[in-house]
């Protein structure tokens, strides 16, 4: 008998990832061409040409043992001094090789950092909509999500709702900025409200809230907009980071932890996310991708192509009276039901060979996400099977 508190996590099982097997399914059934898959966020645009070039490099100069073995749990040095030091040269930081743990991409540093900061009992605050595994990562260390409602407006976070609900329980922040699912960016005067409002909790309460920055996306952001950089605001701040969006390595699970120095307990932190990395049984970040990501701190994927994507989607969906805001970072389009099941809008979809995930997955029924991660022919040829949706479902 598997254990209790997997039982309910089996039957609630990831929606977006069981419209992922559907897709394959009905791939199978119609033929690839002829499905539309909006749910999961996996990358179609290729790596960078400097990816493919810096394993080959590494493989053919570097001895086996040096690329596939054990290093410290927290990541190879030098490797960790080059990602501090391309962050202090772009966002104007003062990181060294210290601030640094190598992770198994995003989801392995988040759960690394809530596994060295949460007690059985506290609470983690996130702003819905959220990514739905932001749950599970609390739940594995005893720890409570509250969910602050959704600001269907603009998406923004309802900071004055969040201020109520701050307890002396709260021991995180979880942001995740661009935004999953909607594509919004939290504004600069957004992250300076929130890191006010947390400031004056701290010294109300006597504790410390950590602000934890999800950000896979952060170089995904269109139209010029700035991604703030949240260290620079609010000192209690640590800052999860992927590979899987901004070099499109979903499945090579390589990333980062930013701890730095002005973070209460700052050395022990560090020590215990080291610790908590070998503990959770990732042991340490994957040793190749480490060298590999070393060399392309420079590279970019082809952020270009995910805008003519969102362009098209966007614009497509909006002649045929949809309803949403347009995106801007990420890659994902928050859209509002037609009908007030959200639900039913995903079987409609479904019956047109389209998928797309509901919002309840995301803490905000009454809209759907669609990922645009996609092919630009898939975009456009699934737009006369939304209309055919968009008739059937009175629009």
């Amino acid at each position: 008998m598997i254990a209790e508190n997997m039982v309910g996590m089996v039957k609630n099982s990831s929606v977006i990832r069981q419209m992922f097997e559907e897709g394959n399914r009905l791939a199978k059934l119609y033929g690839a061409e002829n499905v539309y898959d909006f749910s999961l966020g996996n990358p179609n645009v290729p790596a960078p040409a400097e990816v493919n070039a810096a394993i080959k490099e590494i493989v053919d100069s570097e001895e086996s043992t040096f690329i596939h073995g054990y290093m410290s749990n927290a990541g190879y040095e030098d490797v960790r001094e080059a990602i501090a030091q391309s962050l202090n040269k772009r966002f104007d930081t003062h990181f060294n090789l210290t601030n640094i743990v190598m992770t198994v991409g995003a989801a392995g540093g988040l759960n690394s950092i809530l596994r060295t900061i949460l007690n059985p009992g506290e609470e983690v605050m996130t702003f819905a909509p959220f990514f739905g595994e932001y749950r599970n990562y609390v739940a594995n260390f005893g720890g409570k999500l509250v969910v602050v409602p959704p600001n269907t407006v603009d998406f923004q976070p309802k900071l004055d709702e969040f201020e109520k609900m701050i307890t002396p329980k709260t021991k995180a922040v979880i942001v995740n900025n661009p935004n999953n699912p909607t594509g919004v960016v939290y504004s600069e005067e957004t992250i300076k409200k929130l890191a006010a409002i947390m400031e004056s909790k701290q010294k109300e309460f006597g504790t410390e809230i950590f602000l934890i920055a999800d950000e896979p996306y952060r170089e995904l952001a269109y139209d010029g907009v700035e991604v703030p950089y949240l260290t620079k605001y609010y000192d209690n701040t640590v800052v999860g980071y992927s590979y899987s969006k901004s070099l499109s390595l979903p499945g090579d699970r390589i990333g980062y932890l930013v701890i730095p120095d002005e973070v209460a307990d700052a050395e022990d932190m560090k020590a215990a996310a080291s610790v908590a990395t070998r503990i959770l049984g990732f042991v340490n970040a994957p040793s190749l991708m480490q060298r590999v990501v070393a060399k392309c701190l420079d590279a970019k994927v082809n952020v270009e192509a995910y805008d003519k994507n969102r362009t098209a989607l966007y614009n497509g969906l909006k002649d045929l009276g949809f309803e949403c805001i347009k995106p801007e970072g990420a890659f994902y389009l928050f859209v509002k039901s037609p009908v007030e099941d959200e639900k039913v809008f995903c079987e409609v979809a479904k019956k047109h060979n389209i998928l797309i995930v509901p919002g309840s997955t995301f803490g905000c029924a009454g809209y759907v996400r669609m990922a645009y991660c996609v092919s630009y022919e898939t975009i456009v040829n699934s737009l006369p099977h939304f209309a055919e949706v968009a008739k059937e479902l009175g629009l």
